[in-house]
């Protein structure tokens, strides 16, 4: 069963449209990647469908419930979040009470200071962040304020948990590490839509890939089927 549904998404910016009748979906459990070249629409759809922009056609469901044009703390405490293409963490605060937003604002029912701070000191461990204590998240490396992003992401307790650029910027030993993240949030249940540039990251990473270029859904199919598609391969890597 699908936890997300698009039908026939659009978004212009003037004369351009940047989402032009994308439909797409995510089944329970699964990971789906998102790619396509610089301007394909990618990230605006994240914004889309996290209610950062509302469409102006189509319609967005999450586990059967529409979501369009919804604000996105609501759509946040429906089971939805996400994490940012740059990063987007609380610099001059603990890394941990970067966390502990996500527990105590994020989720629909009201969280005591005391679970909070038990369910960040979980995910601090879970992410590998446990040895970084009470250090301000902007003096942090960017591979590990990606890891508290992903924490507070986790934090509001997602169904579903949009990954924008997760290894960019990221160095191999933290590639390698950023995948092994995203197979053990899938190991919690947790369903993924991804969006990468890494393509052996996310070809090892995702059941099923969607390809945008201009705005519109090109290609869709499993990693192999992708790598195998002419079309793709000329939008892509201009071939």
């Amino acid at each position: 069963m699908p936890i997300l549904e698009g039908e026939g998404v659009t978004k212009h910016f003037g004369g351009l449209a940047a989402v032009s009748s994308v439909d797409f979906k995510v089944d329970e459990g699964e990971v789906v990647g998102l790619i396509g070249p610089n301007g394909a629409g990618k990230t605006t759809l994240f914004n889309l469908i996290s209610g950062a922009l509302a469409p102006q056609e189509g319609t967005i469901r999450l586990n059967g419930q529409d979501i369009t044009g919804s604000s996105p703390h609501k759509i946040c405490r429906m089971g939805l979040a996400r994490t940012f293409q740059s990063v987007k963490v609380f610099p001059n605060i603990p890394v941990p009470a970067n966390v502990m937003l996500g527990s105590l604002f994020g989720t629909p029912n009201r969280v005591s200071s005391a679970d909070a701070a038990g369910e960040t000191a979980e995910l601090l461990e879970f992410v590998g962040l446990t040895a970084v204590g009470a250090t301000p998240a902007k003096d942090l490396t960017l591979a590990n304020q990606k890891r508290v992003e992903v924490a507070r992401a986790l934090a509001t307790k997602p169904e579903l948990l949009l990954l924008d650029e997760l290894m960019a910027g990221l160095n191999h030993t933290e590639i390698a590490e950023a995948l092994e993240l995203v197979a053990r949030i899938r190991e919690r249940g947790i369903s993924i839509l991804m969006i990468e540039h890494i393509m052996k990251a996310i070809m090892s990473a995702c059941d099923r890939i969607m390809v945008l270029h201009h705005g519109e859904k090109i290609a869709e199919g499993t990693p192999q089927e992708i790598a195998a598609s002419k079309k793709v391969i000329e939008v892509y890597l201009g071939e």
